[in-house]
């Protein structure tokens, strides 16, 4: 479907779902264990959808109730899929579940969705090849899905760059069950949180798994097994991005809920680097929610918020380790760990007085699209003045109005019809940037049905709070 957006006002509150990256690893760590888990509180999209699927094909049994899944494990008798598993939009589910079904001896097939066929892969078969098994996709350039596995994997050392992270947690959890270490070395590892959450994750189920400072070395040993459990799936960051730039934008008051103060995720960074170009965002930490209120002026010279006080980041660093100030109106932000903001920081930027530096992003050009060439092109298309580099996006913005309230003519954006190729995170960031344009101006963002992968009913909640997001045509 397509969806048209005109300026409006957000006022009201917005529930966060649960985090996808939480719940594709609980249903896949359950999907192994020894027992019933419980899974509360799971993100409902698609994505996860797919994780159940695939997990019934290696022997789990799986019962889906409204907030509530329940998986009854295979245990270490998991076995090789049945038939050919797809994975459909889920770079996650392929990633993490090749490499566990590649424990075991034989064959299988992984494809999926046509971002899925487009996805590379030659990393994963690099290393599924250096533990032992035949790896090989049916194109002939031998580098994107349909993905054929010949196992078994065994107990091995793995020399791969990791700058995509998906693959690296997927071995994380396939070596519990091998007869020996594993051990991975990585020479430029990227979106390093999220290796932490895996880690989290095997800790939490009694799995030693040891991954050094610096990211560079990670070690598990086998056999290890863990018993069902149950947690409750925290809200998701990825997707709080979204209603919080819509906020900013829109000039609206928004009541944020479910916010996850737990430090698993990465993408919580976003609101230290949203306060240091003046964003009006209050914290309320025993209720769990965040007050947005817009309409203030953001600059990168903002001097009303520093980088440090408010901090949301999983892990040991702080938020000023990620953004440099370049000179009085340049801002520079490292994403390499936290690339799925990319989109919504994009968007923001074009709102924002000064040059924004989105850098160390390559890992965007892997994702459901090239995630650097397709905001590039959209946003210049609406006006935006902004650059694309092998690595890197330059954001030139600036406020809609200047600092004494007057209209801004510097600020150029304007209504348009925008490509999402399938994206969700570029759905969804579109669709908040069109709150913000020039009255009487339009914008339709094409196929926004996708936004469901990651945060389901985005437009009706989106609705509920004053978006005005009109359908106008259902797929």
């Amino acid at each position: 479907m397509n969806i048209r957006i005109q300026k409006a006002t957000l006022d009201g509150t917005i529930p966060i779902p649960g985090s996808k990256s939480h719940t594709i690893r609980a249903v896949i760590l359950a999907a192994v264990a020894e027992g019933n888990s419980e899974i509360v509180n799971p993100l409902e999209g698609e994505d996860c959808i797919s994780a159940l699927k695939a997990v019934e094909l290696i022997g789990a049994h799986t019962e889906q109730k409204p907030g509530l899944w329940k998986i009854h494990g295979a245990g270490k008798n998991f076995h090789l899929p049945f038939k050919e598993v797809d994975v459909g939009n889920s770079g996650s589910v392929l990633y993490f579940l090749s490499p566990i079904a590649a424990v075991r001896e034989g064959c299988c097939v992984f494809t999926g969705d046509e971002s899925i066929q487009s996805r590379p892969v030659g990393h994963l078969i690099d290393a599924l090849t250096q533990a032992g098994a035949k790896a090989y996709t049916a194109k002939p350039d031998g580098s994107t899905p349909p993905l054929f596995i010949e196992g078994p994997i065994r107990p091995a050392r793995i020399y791969t760059d990791g700058r995509l992270s998906q693959y690296v947690s997927g071995f994380m959890m396939a070596a519990p069950f091998l007869d020996g270490t594993t051990e991975i070395e990585l020479s430029d590892p990227k979106e390093t949180p999220y290796l932490t959450m895996t880690r989290t994750w095997l800790t939490k189920l009694g799995v030693k798994a040891d991954v050094s400072a610096d990211f560079k070395h990670i070690s598990v040993t086998g056999p290890q097994s863990w018993k069902g459990f149950k947690t409750v799936i925290p809200a998701d960051w990825e997707a709080a991005a979204f209603p919080l730039i819509a906020a900013l934008i829109s000039g609206g008051t928004l009541t944020i809920e479910n916010i996850d103060l737990s430090g698993s995720q990465c993408d919580g960074i976003i609101v230290p680097i949203l306060k240091s170009l003046g964003a009006d965002i209050v914290l309320n930490e025993a209720g769990g929610f965040l007050i947005v209120r817009g309409g203030a002026r953001l600059a990168v010279h903002s001097q009303e918020a520093d980088i440090r006080d408010f901090f949301l980041y999983a892990g040991s660093r702080d938020a000023a380790d990620f953004v440099r100030r370049e000179s009085e109106d340049a801002l520079r932000i490292n994403c390499s760990a936290f690339p799925d903001a990319v989109c919504a920081l994009a968007v923001i930027a074009c709102f924002t007085e000064g040059t924004i530096i989105l850098d160390d992003i390559g890992v965007c050009r892997s994702k459901e699209t090239d995630r650097i060439a397709l905001m590039r092109c959209e946003l210049q298309a609406l006006g935006a003045d902004i650059e694309e580099g092998r690595d890197f996006l330059i954001i030139r913005g600036h406020s809609p109005f200047t600092q004494n309230g007057s209209v801004n003519h510097a600020f150029t954006l304007h209504g348009g019809t925008a490509e999402t190729e399938g994206d969700h995170r570029i759905a969804m960031s579109l669709a908040c940037l069109g709150l913000g344009l020039p009255k009487g101006e339009s914008l339709i963002v094409k196929n926004a049905e996708c936004c469901s992968v990651s945060f389901p009913g985005f437009i009706e909640t989106m609705n509920k709070a004053g978006a005005g997001f009109q359908i106008l045509n259902q797929a």
